[in-house]
């Protein structure tokens, strides 16, 4: 099975192409341009040098949110017309499980967190389950990185672009039995979504293009911030 996924809710971009479980294609690209400039083009490298045709796709997924508005929505409409083109299924994936999942299976509480913009983090916690699935913990939530607490007694560890820019305003990066994640996990990886994308396939839980739609934590991430569009 053919899956091609690709993340857009965040300054990096990532696009892979998956068969089964295999990595044909993987790439994030750290470029300052806009994600409608590179977004098509990696799609389509993807493809060429994994000489798989977009025809042959049998499933697309990309990340709905959170994350910045321009982003998701060039994610979501590329992934929509992906959909209505081919006539193929999609999964929608969390940006922040899809970032948890660079973390691998662990004993420790995964803590998700994303610059959100204006001073706040997107942040949600994961745990393993004994079937080896990522198990969200709570909501995802959107909040001033010093408010974070943490309400758990075994380890944690806090992965994303959110704990690089307040790794000094969140306390519990204090606490001896937490710790952040390596410089090569902190952003996503469109293999995750496509291992996420893959899970929810197998359980029937697809979009239907007419409903697809990014997911915001914050009623002002519907609307494009200034000078973004």
């Amino acid at each position: 099975m053919l899956t091609l996924a690709f993340d857009t809710s965040s300054r990096t971009a990532s696009v892979a192409l998956l068969r089964d479980r295999h990595v044909l294609y993987n790439a994030i690209l750290h470029k300052d341009r806009n994600h409608s400039e590179v977004l098509l083009p990696a799609i389509d490298e993807a493809c060429r040098l994994s000489n798989v045709p977009v025809r042959n796709i049998d499933l697309f997924a990309c990340t709905i949110g959170p994350g910045s508005f321009t982003g998701l929505r060039i994610g979501v409409s590329t992934l929509k017309g992906l959909m209505l083109a081919t006539g193929k299924p999609a999964a929608g994936i969390s940006s922040l499980a899809a970032l948890a999942l660079n973390v691998g299976e662990t004993d420790a509480v995964i803590g998700s967190m994303m610059d959100a913009g204006r001073g706040q983090v997107y942040l949600a916690y994961y745990r393993y389950g004994e079937d080896g699935v990522l198990h969200p913990v709570g909501e995802p939530q959107a909040r001033d990185p010093r408010s974070v607490e943490d309400p758990f007694s075994e380890p944690v560890i806090y992965v994303g672009d959110g704990v690089l820019r307040y790794a000094g305003l969140i306390g519990p990066l204090s606490a001896q039995k937490n710790k952040m994640a390596p410089a090569e996990q902190q952003f996503i990886s469109a293999a995750a979504v496509a291992d996420l994308a893959l899970e929810k396939y197998f359980h029937g839980d697809l979009l239907d293009p007419a409903r697809c739609a990014p997911v915001y934590l914050r009623s002002a991430d519907a609307l494009p911030a200034a000078g973004n569009g």
